[in-house]
C-alpha cells in the first residue's frame, strides 16, 4: 500500500480515497458552512454562479446558487467525514451508503444508449454487469452519468477503468447509420428501435451469465417511452429470465451510469473514425453547425451517401438535401 490509499478488508483490494463529493445544502446549512470556512482561515475566491468558494491546502469548497455543494481535492474525504457530516449536515453517510441502502450492492445489469439525439454517427447501446466487489472498487472513482462528465478524454479514461475492472462484464451494440436507417424504416419508431437495442444488449450479457458471480437479480434501464412494454416486448429468451426495471433518471444507478459511459465512449470514437474516413468533421448533436456540415457533406459526397453517416429521419436530412420537410405531428398527451 502506498500514499493515501485505503484497504478494503472485506474485498481484499485497495480503494482510492474520495477526491470529489457533491450534495445539496439548505440556506441554513450553507450559512453555517461559510462561517466555518471563515473561522478556519479558508481563502475565499470568486467562482461563476457560486454563492461562495473557499480553498485551503488540499481542499476546494464551492457552494453554487443552485444549492449544490462541490468539494474537491485530496482533502475531500477528511473534510466530509470530520467537517461536513458532523458539523453541517449532522448525519453520517460517507462509507455507510451501502449499509443505509443494501440495494446498492445488489448484482445487476445497467443499460443505456448514446447517439439518439445526434444527427451524425451511430446509435450505441451498452450494458454493464456489476456486483458488490465492483461497487466497492469504483468507490470515489467518479463513475456517473456521462452527461455530467466534462470532456471525451475523461469519459475514455472511465470507460477503460470499467473495462479493466475484475468481475465487471459489459457489452456494447453499435448500430451504424445504414443499419439504423434500415431498422428505423422498418420499425417506424425511435423508441421501438431503442427497445430492440436494449433487449439485444441484455440478451448478449445473459448469454454469459455463467461468468457473473452472483447472477444479476435485475436489469435496469431508463424509461424512455410512455409504454414500459417497449423493452419488455423486445426481450429475447435469456433476457426474460431477469427482472426488468425501467425508471426515469436511471443513470443515477451505478450500473446504468457505467453503461452510459461505455455507450458515449463508443459513440465519440466511431464519430471520430467516421470523420477521418470522410475527411471532414462531424459535429455532435443537432444544431446549425450540424446542418451546415450536412450540406457540406451532400455537396462533396452526394445526397445518396448521406445515409452512410446520418440518421435520415431527422429534419436536418431533408434540409441538407433541399427537400420539403414532412409535416409535424401534433403531440397529444396520453390519457
Amino acid at each position: 500500500m502506498t500514499g493515501d490509499w485505503k484497504w478494503d478488508y472485506d474485498q481484499g483490494v485497495e480503494l482510492k480515497p474520495l477526491t470529489n463529493y457533491t450534495c445539496k445544502l439548505t440556506d441554513a446549512q450553507a450559512a453555517a458552512l461559510q462561517a466555518h470556512l471563515r473561522a478556519s482561515n479558508y481563502t475565499f475566491r470568486e467562482v461563476p454562479y457560486a454563492r461562495f468558494a473557499g480553498e485551503k491546502e488540499k481542499t476546494n469548497v464551492v457552494f453554487y446558487q443552485s444549492g449544490k455543494l462541490v468539494v474537491q481535492g485530496k482533502g475531500t474525504q477528511d473534510f466530509v467525514e470530520f467537517v461536513l457530516e458532523p458539523l453541517i449536515l449532522q448525519e453520517v453517510k460517507l462509507g455507510y451508503e451501502t449499509v443505509l441502502n443494501p440495494e446498492l450492492l445488489a448484482p445487476r445489469i445497467g443499460v443505456d444508449e448514446s447517439g439518439k439525439g445526434d444527427f451524425f454517427g451511430p446509435l450505441c447501446v451498452a450494458g454493464v454487469y456489476i456486483n458488490e466487489g465492483v461497487v466497492r472498487r469504483w468507490q470515489g472513482a467518479g463513475i456517473r452519468d456521462s452527461k455530467k462528465i466534462g470532456g471525451d478524454r475523461r469519459i475514455a479514461e472511465l470507460a477503460q477503468l470499467i473495462r479493466d475492472t475484475p468481475g465487471c462484464l459489459f457489452n456494447v451494440v453499435p448500430i451504424g447509420n445504414e443499419a439504423y436507417n434500415r431498422l428505423h424504416f422498418k420499425m417506424k419508431s425511435v423508441n421501438t428501435l431503442l427497445g430492440w437495442g436494449h433487449a439485444r444488449v441484455i440478451e448478449n450479457l445473459m448469454a454469459v451469465s455463467y461468468r457473473m458471480v452472483p447472477k444479476p437479480v435485475r436489469a435496469i434501464s431508463d424509461q424512455f417511452a410512455h409504454d414500459k412494454g417497449v423493452i419488455a416486448k423486445a426481450l429475447m429468451p435469456l433476457g426474460r429470465s431477469v427482472e426488468l426495471v425501467q425508471r426515469h433518471k436511471a443513470e443515477e444507478d451505478l450500473a446504468v451510469a457505467a453503461a452510459s459511459i461505455l455507450a458515449r465512449n463508443e459513440f465519440v470514437t466511431r464519430l471520430r473514425e467516421m470523420g477521418k474516413e470522410y475527411e471532414m468533421e462531424f459535429p455532435k448533436g443537432a444544431s446549425a453547425a450540424v446542418e451546415a456540415a450536412a450540406r457540406e457533406f451532400v455537396a462533396r459526397r452526394g445526397a445518396a451517401n448521406l445515409g452512410k453517416v446520418a440518421k435520415m429521419h431527422f429534419r436536418t436530412a431533408f434540409r441538407a438535401q433541399g427537400l420539403p420537410e414532412p409535416p409535424k405531428k401534433e403531440w397529444k398527451r396520453r390519457k
